[in-house]
């Protein structure tokens, strides 16, 4: 069957195809893709920030490939203070947004919805970064895909 010419992302792929076409990018280091994960909710409460980290690490976990971008707003930004306790056995979601800096995900954080939240630069994890709805933009733009919770 011949290749079509289109991106690998304009197609639909079935899980087969898409498990062979991943299998040819992993081999090469080059960004084939970005997939922007955008987070509203706060962390705990409802499990979508929950949800969407879990995404973001299974993504970056089985395919190198492909760039994820994490961007927080509204009450998500909470997400990012360091220094979270959870009882023993919930989850953590500053330990999932670390593990998703250490597998090479960009998180950025709403400035404004910080500030109106009376977080601090230095309340923040290490690694992430202060934005702006012009840089979301411009993420959104150029991703392939965007999810949001």
């Amino acid at each position: 069957m011949r290749a079509s010419i289109l991106p690998t992302w304009k197609r639909v792929l079935t899980g087969a195809q898409f498990h062979k076409q991943v299998s040819i990018h992993q081999n090469s280091n080059q960004v084939s893709k970005t997939i922007l994960i955008i987070i509203n909710d706060a962390p705990y409460g409802t499990e979508k920030a929950y949800n969407a980290l879990r995404i973001a690490n299974q993504l970056n976990k089985n395919h190198s490939e492909i760039q994820v971008n994490i961007f927080l707003m509204a009450d998500a930004v909470s997400c990012a203070v360091a220094g979270q306790k959870t009882p023993n056995g919930y989850y953590n979601i500053e330990r999932m947004l670390k593990l998703s800096l250490t597998k090479g995900a960009k998180v950025k954080l709403c400035g404004s919805c910080v500030d109106a939240r009376a977080i601090t630069k230095e309340q923040i994890i290490e690694g992430t970064e202060m934005s702006c709805m012009d840089e979301l933009g411009n993420w959104i733009a150029t991703a392939d895909q965007t999810l949001t919770f």
